[in-house]
């Protein structure tokens, strides 16, 4: 079984990015765009600007950890997206 850890950018004036796990990527992203998602992706319009596949749980959580605390990594990867 797969996982992922991905990276999405808000849409608007000032965008800002929010950094998960998931075992479908495609289902996650929606239920963010609906309001059903992690309580600080609700209100927003989201869209997928990276993501990284592991085998195991734990190899994604740990990448998730690093990336959420990595500023210069995660501002790199927005900048990249624009």
């Amino acid at each position: 079984m797969s996982y992922y850890v991905y990276m999405l950018k808000s849409q608007g004036y000032k965008p800002v990015t929010y950094v998960g796990y998931t075992k479908n990527i495609r289902e996650r992203i929606i239920l963010h765009n609906s309001g059903k998602g992690a309580k600080f992706t609700r209100g927003r319009t989201w869209k997928l600007i990276y993501k990284e596949i592991f085998k195991s749980k734990s190899k994604a959580i740990s990448r998730e950890y690093y990336i959420k605390h990595n500023r210069t990594f995660r501002k790199k990867i927005k900048n990249k997206s624009k």
